[in-house]
């Protein structure tokens, strides 16, 4: 097994941004990639807002917090990915996306680099049959928001190796992570049932059920949630979720996993949730104010 020391991570999003962090703070050096200097920008001052907050909190220490920053260095470019020693795709719910990138990484990461998706639901045997080396592909599904969740969902494609597992087994271990097994099936364990559950939600409020306020207060309160499925919808991304449900229902061709209407019409609106300030909740105020 390839020793690990230098981890590559495309995309410096939200899922991005905070698998960085972790990494960085566990002690890797970290290459974060993105096609705009702007999200590139935006993902350091993200990471260095929550590793002020963990400050904040006595999680970690002064010396360990600059010492992960120091760790990071950002890249528009994918040549720097030529030391990596494992990649970790972390572009948006596409698989189209996801697949240009690994065709992109395979012609400049080094023949002994792990690659990794942290795809929340498209089958990683899929991706990796575009590679170069699907025996080193792996999914390694890290829950949002990265630093705080403790669970990473590992998945082996067909043709992943006893190798890459072992490497992404001990990856974890180093991270902090309790790591749980997932079959490569459509969204995995995590999200084929709480994504259902959320577009359920969805359908309750479409079909007049309840309101907006209505059904996440009976979750939170009747269920012992710590957030309502609208709110848990708007803080993953509405369009994320509506990508999983196509998944689920693509995949399983099962009329359970119909996206509710209601999202459908939410994602073409834009209004995908607080990273744009507006989904099943206004966030443009003091206070979420429901949209519906």
């Amino acid at each position: 097994m390839a020793e690990i020391n230098t981890i590559g991570v495309v995309g410096a999003g939200q899922m991005g941004n905070g698998i960085a962090h972790v990494c960085a703070l566990a002690g890797y050096d970290v290459i974060l990639n993105d096609i705009s200097q702007d999200a590139l920008d935006a993902g350091v001052t993200t990471i260095e807002k929550n590793l002020g907050r963990q400050l904040s909190r006595d999680l970690i220490s002064m010396d360990e917090m600059k010492a992960a920053q120091a760790r990071i260095t950002t890249t528009v470019a994918l040549d720097p990915l030529a030391k990596v020693d494992l990649a970790i795709e972390a572009a948006t719910e596409n698989r189209e996306v996801k697949e240009r990138i690994f065709a992109d990484l395979c012609g400049v990461v080094p023949a002994h680099a792990y690659l990794a998706t942290n795809t929340s639901s498209i089958s990683v045997t899929r991706l990796a049959s575009t590679t170069d080396r699907p025996e080193r592909f792996i999914g390694l599904h890290f829950m949002n928001p990265v630093p705080l969740m403790k669970l990473m969902e590992i998945i082996r494609g067909l043709a992943t190796d006893q190798d890459t597992y072992d490497m992404a087994i001990g990856f974890a271990e180093r991270l902090g992570k309790t790591t749980t097994n997932a079959e490569d099936y459509p969204a995995f364990i995590v999200n084929r049932i709480l994504v259902p559950m959320i577009n359920e939600a969805v359908y309750a409020l479409y079909e007049g059920v309840g309101t907006v306020e209505s059904i996440d207060t009976a979750m939170r309160l009747g269920a012992n949630h710590p957030m309502g499925p609208l709110t848990l919808a708007d803080f993953i991304g509405l369009d994320t979720c509506l990508s999983i449900m196509q998944v689920l229902h693509d995949g399983l061709a099962d009329t359970k996993y119909r996206p509710c209407p209601l999202l459908v019409k939410y994602v073409e609106a834009g209004w995908v949730g607080r990273k744009v300030g507006r989904g099943f909740y206004d966030y443009s105020g003091d206070a979420p104010v429901p949209t519906r």
